[in-house]
């Protein structure tokens, strides 16, 4: 489905010659422009996110109340890199909590925003419970998110959509 209009024009053929005329600007929903209901964006130390899953004494219970089973599946396969997708994760999670206009709190929990990406596929936010609830409140129908790393430094930006 595209995005934005373009002013388009078609060619006609009107007494043996051809000329362009401008085509009929039909109004459906179908051609109707998105309308973005908040953006969100965060940055966050791969260091930082590192340590608080590896600190003895809170660790499991940090990765137990952020991560949804699937993400951290899908983090531990990544081998020496996985400290670097679970920055990415969480940096995307505080994205998704900017981009619906809360932080965390009653309205949106961590672990009801899950980051998930089939092989092959770019990574997709899904929304359960409570965030899922809130979304349909305020409209959103869709969630647009990009994710980048390297090894000091994770980032995401998500686009909520109407």
């Amino acid at each position: 489905m595209p995005r934005f209009q373009v002013a388009s024009r078609r060619t006609t053929v009107a007494e043996g010659r051809s000329r362009t005329a401008p085509t009929k600007n039909r109004n459906t929903s179908r051609n109707k422009m998105a309308e973005i209901a908040g953006t969100g964006i965060d940055l966050i130390e791969v260091d930082r996110v590192r340590r608080a899953l590896d600190r003895a004494e809170t660790g499991t219970r940090f990765r137990a109340r952020v991560f949804t089973q699937g993400e951290q599946e899908y983090c531990e396969s990544r081998g020496r890199a996985r400290y670097q997708s679970y920055a990415a994760r969480f940096a995307a999670k505080e994205a998704v909590m900017k981009a619906l206009g809360t932080g965390w709190s009653r309205n949106v929990g961590w672990e009801d925003i899950e980051v998930v990406r089939e092989r092959g596929r770019a990574p997709r936010i899904e929304l359960s419970g409570k965030a899922a609830d809130y979304a349909r409140r305020k409209g959103i129908k869709q969630l647009h998110v990009t994710i980048t790393h390297t090894k000091t430094q994770a980032m995401a930006y998500v686009i909520a959509e109407r």
